[in-house]
């Protein structure tokens, strides 16, 4: 199943976004006759791409697999946060799970975040040439080493850029003491604060309620998460920093994965993998067009000099702080991509 993907599908939500929660699937008779019944977890909105493309990524499994192989679709954190999530999936209890190398994947997989260094990737055709070849094969077999399974293809989840509800960020030192919330994972952290910002590290799943609370004053994220997310409506500023590329690992537990015969497994991936492949074109179209939209929902944009940001990583040691964490072997082989780092 094919289908295209443009910005009114996504202002106005999905097919599958006014289906009820649980398990989806038209076709009742092959989902009552599923030999392996799959559940797939992850935390972004019922309208975002990804979700739009894991749905009929699943859709198209029953159909090829003639109904022997059902896969349940849980976005918008319905079975917990990254962290909760990530157990169950360790545990078995969850299937597959998408989930940013940088966030807490990289808690059992540190090295799964190197790709999320701040300011390495100057655009997408530098991204894709890192991630579908050399570096994101290092990824992935480190991500096995966990006892998981990795898809081939990565889900794009956008260029995140600076919002803020009190001002604007033009430079580095307008991050001096700003609170910021960061996703779990050391790699975010440890950015911010060679900026001189207090990051928190705060679930997805809890970040509208933290910006609305003023437990943090800004947070970083994706045009397209801010949007689907409705931060706009507790944030007042968007700085387009584009400072770290981020995507999603598809990982399957190794046990539950290896249980299904290989024919089987071949059509999951194949599936999979081809539907991430759609998500990047929805994603790159939006990247240019969701700035109009939410600058009519009242945030305000500013573009600040990138360059400045990453001489000021370099000069604090935060290059040469995570070269030393990553071991050589593989930052040689990421500035075979990004060129000189340190």
């Amino acid at each position: 199943m094919k289908r295209t993907f443009n910005r009114r599908t996504f202002l106005q939500g999905t097919t599958a976004a006014a289906l009820a929660t649980g398990v989806r699937f038209p076709i009742k008779s092959a989902r009552a006759a599923a030999e392996f019944r799959l559940r797939w977890g992850f935390n972004l909105a019922e309208s975002h791409p990804i979700t739009t493309r894991a749905r009929e990524a699943a859709e198209r499994v029953l159909t090829e697999t003639k109904g022997r192989v059902e896969i349940n679709v849980f976005p918008n954190n319905q079975l917990g946060g990254d962290t909760d999530m990530l157990s169950q999936l360790r545990a078995g209890g969850l299937d597959l799970f998408l989930n940013s190398g940088i966030n807490v994947l990289s808690t059992i997989v540190p090295s799964a975040s190197i790709y999320g260094l701040g300011f390495i990737f100057p655009d997408y055709d530098a991204v894709w040439k890192a991630m579908d070849g050399e570096l994101g094969d290092a990824l992935r077999l480190a991500i096995g080493k966990a006892n998981l399974v990795p898809m081939g293809k990565m889900w794009d989840n956008g260029f995140r850029n600076i919002t803020t509800s009190a001002k604007q960020i033009n430079t580095p030192a307008d991050l001096r003491g700003v609170k910021i919330r960061v996703p779990v994972g050391a790699l975010w952290t440890s950015m911010f604060q060679a900026f001189g910002a207090a990051p928190t590290a705060i679930n997805y799943s809890e970040l509208y309620s933290a910006l609305q609370t003023k437990i943090v004053d800004g947070q970083e994220n994706s045009l397209a998460n801010i949007f689907t997310a409705n931060l706009f409506e507790v944030q007042k500023y968007c700085s387009l920093t584009g400072h770290m590329w981020d995507a999603f690992f598809c990982v399957a537990n190794k046990r539950n994965w290896e249980a299904i015969p290989e024919d089987l497994r071949k059509i999951i991936a194949t599936a999979i993998n081809d539907a991430a492949m759609a998500e990047r074109k929805d994603m790159a179209t939006l990247a240019t067009s969701l700035r109009g939209d939410l600058s009519k929902k009242g945030l305000i944009f500013n573009e600040p000099d990138v360059a400045a940001f990453r001489e000021a990583l370099r000069t604090a040691g935060f290059y040469k702080e995570w070269r030393a964490k990553y071991g050589e072997e593989l930052w040689t082989t990421l500035e075979r991509t990004t060129g000189k780092l340190t």
